[in-house]
C-alpha cells in the first residue's frame, strides 16, 4: 500500500464485503428485503414516482432486469404502478404504504447495526465519517454522471 489512495482502494475493498443486510439471500437475518429491492425503494422514496427508463438510467441497468426488480416489489406489495403524474406516457412505479412501512423499518435495523459498529465513537467522529462518504460518494457519481438526490 504505496499511496493514501491505494489504502482507499482496500479499505473500500473490505467494506463492501460487509453489508448489513446480507447474511442469507442477500438479507440480514432479521431483514425485512433484499438488497437490491432496498436500494430501488430507497431511490424512489428520494425522488418521487420512477418510470422503468428513469430506473434504468438511475442504476445503469437494462429494463429486463428493472422489470423483474420491480414485478417482484410489485408482488410483494411494495411498489404500485401508477399513470405519470406529469401527464407523461409511461407508467411509473412508486412506494405504497406497506412498501414506505417496510423501507423505513429496514433502514432503522441497518441503523442499529451501524450505532453498534460506532458505539464508541463520538458525535463529531460519526459526523465527520459521513461527510467524508458523502463527498466520496459525490466524487463517484460525478464521474458516472448518476447523481442521487439527497435530503437537505
Amino acid at each position: 500500500m504505496d499511496t493514501p489512495s491505494h489504502q482507499v482502494e482496500y479499505e473500500q475493498m473490505l467494506l463492501s464485503r460487509h453489508s448489513f443486510m446480507s447474511k442469507r439471500g442477500g438479507r440480514r437475518a432479521d431483514g425485512l428485503m433484499d438488497r437490491s429491492a432496498y436500494i430501488m425503494l430507497s431511490r424512489i422514496l428520494m425522488q418521487g414516482p420512477m418510470s422503468i427508463g428513469e430506473l434504468s438510467e438511475a442504476f445503469a441497468l437494462d429494463a429486463s432486469t428493472l422489470n423483474r426488480q420491480t414485478a417482484a416489489a410489485t408482488r410483494a406489495g411494495l411498489l404500485e404502478r401508477i399513470p405519470d403524474p406529469d401527464g407523461g406516457m409511461a407508467r411509473k412505479f412508486r412506494l405504497t404504504e406497506e412498501g414506505s412501512r417496510l423501507l423505513e423499518q429496514e433502514r432503522a435495523g441497518i441503523v442499529e447495526v451501524l450505532e453498534r459498529v460506532m458505539g464508541d465513537w463520538s458525535e463529531e467522529d460519526i459526523a465527520a465519517f459521513a461527510g467524508y462518504l458523502r463527498r466520496f460518494n459525490n466524487g463517484i457519481e460525478a464521474i458516472g454522471g448518476r447523481p442521487w438526490p439527497r435530503e437537505g
